[in-house]
This record gives structure tokens, sequence and C-alpha cells, in this order.
């Protein structure tokens, strides 16, 4: 089938959501709001609201475009917590990795390729490795470049410093069990297995804010796998759904306890879902009582 929808001019756009039924009392705020937000990135905030087994996408009954704004409102609030919350882990994560490893194997253990599972990935993340230091223009590698011509790269506590969380989660499941790797994830009061899952969670969300995805309904497709000895406070009722958002915000959460004691994580999240009563939380994944778990308290 050949895609033959033509583009259409705001005036247009507004009549046809008014065509399928939903209110919109004020066309110039609708006018001015889909000039800086695009249709279809609005669209996925109306899904919610349609019957979208129809062709025609019809909405619900009294649904207004202040609903959908709400929506929207709420998610880009909820990508900004979730996206302070995971540097904060990150930059927690990348510095156990250097720290144990290094202790044990030297500066430039990342690249010996003894200490890894998969000669091919390791391989390959050592060539991402490259790239980075190639392109980078961080006043320490340019440093280390001009000063030094052996190793040919830097440091672990420079090169590991200036990869994202994906390549950093590679690199850390690739790593054979070790006592450091060990070590790394008892510090999260989890196990290696654990935490490989959390970082290529935490890096799959972390990616979905840093492009403005939409994140509050999202079924993600990095899936954690949910800790059965945890060392600190985790959930009573685990029997919730994995690949759904509140999970990756109990991670949030557990791991803030260690990395930031004094965090305001869950006071902040509770505020925000205070501030937009009708966000649909079962489409996050929240149990009902969820705000009773000790994790939450």
């Amino acid at each position: 089938m050949q895609y033959i929808k033509p583009a259409l001019p705001i005036p247009d756009q507004i009549r046809l959501l008014q065509s399928r039924g939903l209110n919109i009392t004020d066309t110039a705020k609708a006018a001015s709001y889909l000039s800086h937000i695009s249709y279809y990135r609005l669209r996925a905030y109306t899904f919610p609201f349609q019957d979208n087994r129809d062709p025609n996408h019809p909405f619900h009954p009294d649904v207004t475009f202040d609903d959908v704004l709400d929506v929207y409102r709420f998610d880009r609030k909820l990508r900004v917590l979730v996206f302070d919350a995971i540097e904060r882990i990150e930059v927690a994560l990348r510095t156990q990795i250097i720290y144990q490893f290094s202790l044990a194997h030297g500066s430039h253990f990342f690249q010996r390729k003894g200490l890894y599972h998969n000669l091919a990935n390791f391989k390959n993340d050592l060539k991402t490795v490259d790239k980075e230091i190639h392109r980078s223009s961080e006043v320490f590698i340019k440093h280390y470049k001009l000063k030094y011509t052996s190793p040919k790269r830097p440091p672990c506590w420079m090169s590991l410093e200036i990869l994202s969380l994906g390549t950093l989660s590679k690199l850390y499941e690739n790593l054979r069990i070790s006592a450091e790797k060990k070590s790394i994830a008892a510090h999260f009061g989890l196990n290696a297995f654990v935490l490989e899952s959390w970082m290529h969670m935490l890096s799959h969300v972390r990616n979905i804010c840093a492009h403005h995805g939409r994140l509050w309904n999202r079924t993600l497709t990095q899936i954690p796998k949910l800790p059965k000895n945890p060392t600190f406070t985790w959930l009573i009722n685990s029997a919730v759904p994995a690949d759904r958002l509140y999970v990756t915000l109990c991670s949030i959460q557990y791991l803030l306890n260690t990395v930031a004691p004094s965090h305001s994580f869950s006071i902040r999240l509770k505020a925000l879902l205070q501030e937009y009563p009708k966000t649909d939380q079962t489409s996050m994944g929240f149990p009902t009582g969820w705000e009773s778990e000790p994790l939450w308290i």
C-alpha cells in the first residue's frame, strides 16, 4: 500500500481533531501549540483518549484539548525528573567500574581481552572506545594526547569517562564474573546479572528522555531482571509488569538510596503525580497501593 496522506495546514489539523470529537474551545491556543508541538508528536498523547479500533480514531466523550496537553506536560516533566536521576546513577556506576577494576588490573584494564567473555564484543566495544577518544573535545583527553605517546589510549579514568551509558553497560556485561565485578554489583545491593540488566534498561530509558520520546505509558524493550535477594529495601509486591515504567522508577529509587541517600526522587515523583491526578497510572504499571511500599516511604 502506498502512503498518500498529504501534509495539513494547522487550521486543517484543528478541524480534523474537532471532527473526531476533540473539544477545542480556543482554536488560537490550539494553533499556537500545534505550531510548536507537531501534530504527529501530539498524536502519541491523543492516542489513549481515542477509539483506535475505529479507522477514524474518534475521541471518547468530553475529551478536551487541555486533557491532551496535560498528558504531554506530565510526560515532559517526568522525562526531566528521570533523566536527572539517571545522570546521578550513571556517574556512580562509572566510578565503581573504574575504581574496582583499575585497582585490581591496572589503568588500562579495559583493553585486556582476558577479562572478557566474548572476544567479538570486546573488539567492537574497543572500537567504540577509540571512536569516542578520537572525537572527544574533553581537555583531559587532549592533554593526554599531547603529553603521552604510550599507551595509545588514555587510562580508564579518562577513556571510560567519555563513554555512553549504553557502551558502559555492554562493557560491564561482557566482563567475566570476578571479585571486582561482584564488588561493583554488591556496592549497589544487587548481583551482577541484575545490575547488568538494570544498566541496559537505564541506558534505554535515558536515550528516550534525551531524545524527547514518549515515556509515561511506553512498553520498554530493555526489561530489567527483578532482584530476588536484594541487600536493601525493595518491593513487597513484585508481581508487577517489568516492561512498564513503574519497575524502572522502582529501580531508580533503589539505586538512588545508595548513590544519594538524601535524594528527593520519591517526593518529586509523588508531587508530579498529584499535580496531574488524571494521569493513568495503570498504563505505567503502578499497582494499587504502591505509595505504601517501604521502598517509596
